[in-house]
């Protein structure tokens, strides 16, 4: 798709300076003429789910029976380990009891046991690969393909690639962490060299103004605000004439467009009063609006918080919404609201996961119950993992070398493909671990996209998702 990418760049650019040539671009792309699947589809849209500051995999996922026999003696890998802000310490095993769920009996920790009802449909990977301990490098890894900034997101991929299916709501939409932004912040969603429609755009879920700038203040009269807006276009459009294939102006003219029509779509997307309570009870939703307390790190309010985003998530995506990013967790601070569990991981990582699994058990089965898990995926990932030894007791460092993802609906066949060492230290067999770039391929290709040919020449490179790595886990299709 590399030339198919450079003529869809340079013949809307060319077409930029016009108002129908604006028009027809914006509907070129609504349409899907200029890019189609490579080939038939599983999956027509994607949640990706993204715990910030690096989940423990032999906490929640992961079962280490080792570490249980090898409990309070000092971990031996039988080689030099260099961790990332600690030494080796004794052999630690989860924090929580595991059991067994499912016909596959799958082994599931306490925090994340409401998932146990859907385990068959889900695709584990345990041997997944990171390249970097550093959080900003670990999470552009997981959600650009790239561990340095200048790469669009894989939402931006997928919708420079497949367009929306909604000409009222963005086809890529960001649901943050309330607290505040993961590790790169707006990088992790960036469009980067990509047309600047395909960034991400963010909403808070049960902030007063979930969408910023959306709304005309009150001082300002409905008649001024269209009259302004004419007289914007009109100097946009003569802008944009001067400044062919530009793609920044195109977007910001389509922005103003799409925002006029958010105001009454996105309004009603994000209002889930109306959903009734049976829903919101499967989301975990025991309180409604703004207003929960958090002061302490608490089950109820993260189940709250995480639920309310998967339930809109799930809104948005009935709605033609394309790609939907969740983050749990933000960037570091005290007290602990991330995944970074250096010092407690009972007190981080028991709430936060338990929260996550109740609103993503409720969206599986919602989306189930809907008939739409079969076209819909879902990869829950994070920046890497944790060491299966303990820091200061309580806590675990980083561990880069091997860490879960996990997969659902899509065209997914539950499972587990890829296994971690015994000690959830490194890959079982280090010759066939799992990279990022085969995650990424293998969403390209439920999405009916061959991750080889969605290409975009940048800098005189066809530049990619998967860089020049990348291969499908056909086995999990």
């Amino acid at each position: 798709m590399s030339i198919e990418g450079n003529t869809r760049r340079h013949f809307l650019g060319g077409l930029a300076g016009s108002f129908g040539g604006l028009a027809l671009s914006d509907l070129l792309a609504r349409e899907g003429v200029v890019s189609v699947p490579h080939h038939p589809p599983k999956a027509k849209r994607m949640i990706q789910l993204f715990m910030a500051g690096a989940a423990s995999h032999v906490d929640l996922f992961d079962y280490k029976p080792q570490l249980e026999k090898e409990r309070g003696q000092q971990w031996d890998p039988g080689e030099s380990v260099e961790l990332f802000q600690s030494s080796p310490g004794v052999s630690q095993p989860s924090y929580w009891e595991f059991k067994r769920y499912g016909a596959s009996g799958k082994a599931l920790s306490e925090p994340v046991s409401p998932l146990g009802k859907h385990v068959d449909d889900i695709a584990f990977v345990h041997n997944v690969v990171g390249q970097t301990g550093v959080h900003s490098q670990g999470t552009l890894l997981q959600t650009t393909g790239f561990n340095r900034p200048g790469f669009p997101s894989a939402g931006s991929w997928v919708s420079y690639g497949l367009g929306t299916e909604n000409e009222n709501l963005p086809s890529y939409v960001v649901l943050p962490d309330h607290r505040g932004f993961a590790s790169n912040g707006v990088k992790n969603w960036s469009s980067m060299f990509l047309p600047a429609d395909h960034q991400g755009t963010v909403i808070r879920p049960g902030d007063k103004t979930p969408i910023n700038d959306l709304y005309r203040p009150d001082s300002i009269s409905q008649e001024t605000d269209v009259e302004s807006l004419r007289l914007l276009q009109s100097l946009n459009h003569q802008h944009a004439r001067e400044r062919l294939g530009d793609s920044r102006l195109t977007a910001r003219i389509r922005s103003y467009e799409l925002a006029a029509q958010m105001q009454l779509s996105a309004t009603e997307a994000l209002d889930v009063s109306r959903e009734p309570q049976y829903i919101k009870d499967l989301y975990g939703l025991a309180l409604e609006g703004p207003g929960v307390d958090d002061t302490k790190i608490n089950r109820k309010a993260e189940a709250e918080f995480f639920g309310r985003k998967c339930l809109i998530a799930r809104r948005l995506l009935e709605r033609g919404v394309r790609f939907v990013q969740i983050f749990s967790g933000n960037e570091n601070g005290f007290p602990r609201r991330n995944w970074d569990s250096h010092e407690d991981v009972k007190r981080d990582h028991g709430p936060l996961a338990n929260g996550m699994a109740i609103g993503t058990a409720g969206l599986i089965e919602d989306l189930k119950q809907r008939g739409m898990l079969e076209d819909t995926l879902i990869l829950w990932t994070t920046e890497f993992g944790r060491m299966p030894c303990a820091q200061r007791g309580t806590g675990r460092d980083h561990n880069p070398f091997v860490f879960t993802n996990w997969l659902c609906g899509g065209g997914v066949k539950g499972g587990t493909y890829g296994e971690s060492d015994q000690w959830g230290y490194k890959p079982l067999d280090p010759a066939n671990s799992t990279q990022v770039y085969d995650i990424h391929a293998t969403l390209l290709h439920l999405l009916g996209i061959d991750h080889e040919r969605l290409t975009v020449r940048h800098n005189s490179i066809d530049r990619r998702l998967t860089d020049v790595h990348g291969h499908v886990i056909r086995e999990m299709v």
